[in-house]
């Protein structure tokens, strides 16, 4: 839902409803909480399935909107009705559909458009929700699930759950973007903040040079900060969805915040340069007493074997290898992968 967050915040008081992905078997094109608003106007935004089974769905949105209640419904394929709504490719997915006129989604919504971190709690008997904050709810539902989405929340996790005495609720975690630290205010630098902004990461540049590291260099970083790499590092909030990226090609900037950042619980710690500098990059890491199990965190040289020459090649090169670790992919081509395309957990 946090996808359609800022096109529903414009909608504003106008009467929609909402589709939610909440369960995904086998293979499909979309994860839990992928989302789909219909306006009563008929106007669409998001998607469930990348079309495989709107049109169904904008139906049992316009039935909700029209009738009220909540609605529930699979997707899948079948062998024996080529003409069935389903997915082509094989897997199952279930969407619950109801209307997006409650406190609670209001607030969800208006939370996930100014980025701030909220678990929109649906109990999939009755429709109620309630939106969950760090110190505080909106709506009346559930109490007992509180905990349980403020804990999902810490850790991004977004799935179903069933409350002591037998209740399922869907449990949808909307939290700020991740980050992604860019070291290095360098030509590569700018290609990279563009495809990690299109990635959805907040990213921000930091270079000790202030002749560099400036905001008219860079217009795609939502930051620009002038500061060693190290000690920025050190002073800023990090978690385990963070990505850092150093390409300074110093050592004297690069070798002090791989040693932080190696040491950190982050999602990914990668390093541009040649298989040379590289050498030499992990000799003065060792030198620096990181520990051989630190070292093996460390993806350098940064990105995929693509080929890629320049800065915009090189940033696809780096981005892919950046999903390829958030979600477990090899980084082969897929014509030469058996078992599912995509991978949901």
């Amino acid at each position: 839902m946090h996808e359609i967050a800022g096109e529903l915040a414009r909608w504003g008081d106008a009467d929609f409803a909402v589709a939610t992905v909440i369960d995904v078997r086998g293979s499909a094109p979309r994860s839990p909480g992928a989302a789909m608003a219909v306006r009563g106007d008929g106007a669409v935004v998001g998607s469930v399935s990348g079309g495989c089974v709107e049109g169904a769905v904008y139906e049992l949105a316009q039935q909700v909107l029209s009738e009220g209640g909540i609605l529930r419904h699979s997707f899948g394929f079948s062998p024996d009705d080529p003409f069935a709504v389903g997915l082509t490719c094989g897997g199952e997915i279930e969407v619950f559909v109801r209307s997006g006129r409650s406190a609670a989604m209001t607030a969800a919504v208006s939370a996930a458009r100014d980025a701030q971190a909220v678990a929109l709690v649906t109990v999939l008997d009755t429709g109620e929700e309630v939106a969950v904050f760090a110190d505080h709810h909106v709506g009346d539902a559930v109490p007992e699930a509180h905990g349980v989405a403020r804990e999902m929340l810490l850790t991004a996790r977004t799935g179903l759950r069933t409350l002591p005495g037998g209740r399922e609720v869907f449990v949808e975690s909307i939290a700020s973007p991740p980050r992604m630290l860019v070291f290095g205010a360098v030509d590569y630098a700018g290609a990279v903040s563009r495809i990690g902004r299109f990635l959805g990461y907040h990213v921000t540049i930091c270079d000790a040079r202030s002749v560099f590291a400036t905001a008219e260099r860079f217009p795609d970083a939502d930051e620009v900060v002038v500061e060693w790499p190290h000690r920025y590092l050190a002073s800023t909030h990090t978690d385990a969805r963070t990505v850092v990226c150093v390409l300074t090609h110093d050592e004297k900037f690069d070798i002090p915040v791989l040693v932080a950042a190696l040491r950190m619980p982050l999602a990914f710690v990668g390093a541009l340069g040649s298989r040379r500098t590289n050498e030499a990059r992990l000799e003065r890491l060792r030198a620096a007493g990181v520990s051989e199990a630190d070292l093996a965190r460390l993806r350098a040289p940064i990105g995929l074997d693509l080929g890629a020459r320049s800065p915009e090649e090189t940033a696809v090169s780096i981005a892919a290898e950046i999903v390829a670790a958030r979600h477990g992919g090899t980084g082969r081509p897929l014509s030469e992968v058996d078992g599912p395309i995509h991978r949901h957990g």
